[in-house]
């Protein structure tokens, strides 16, 4: 079952800054995240448990960047964001 995560749960699992994943999302390591109403975002859970299990496999950057597009292509295909 897919879940959002809002940002502060995605912060600890990563265990990094609002600013570090600000520059994640802008240099395309990390999706953005889906509007979820007027002033609030998430992410899906199964995006983040992905993204989690790329990083424990030491993936390299190229490749997590590839892993985003994937995610952010089978999203729109989904007709979500």
């Amino acid at each position: 079952m897919v879940t959002l995560e809002r940002k502060p749960t995605v912060l600890r699992s990563f265990g990094i800054s609002k600013s570090t994943l600000h520059n994640l999302i802008n240099t395309g390591l990390f999706p953005a995240p889906i509007q979820i109403g007027s002033r609030s975002v998430a992410w899906p859970s199964n995006e983040v448990e992905t993204l989690i299990n790329a990083k424990i496999a030491g993936k390299s950057l190229d490749e997590i960047r590839l892993l985003v597009k994937v995610l952010v292509k089978k999203r729109k295909e989904a007709g979500v964001a």
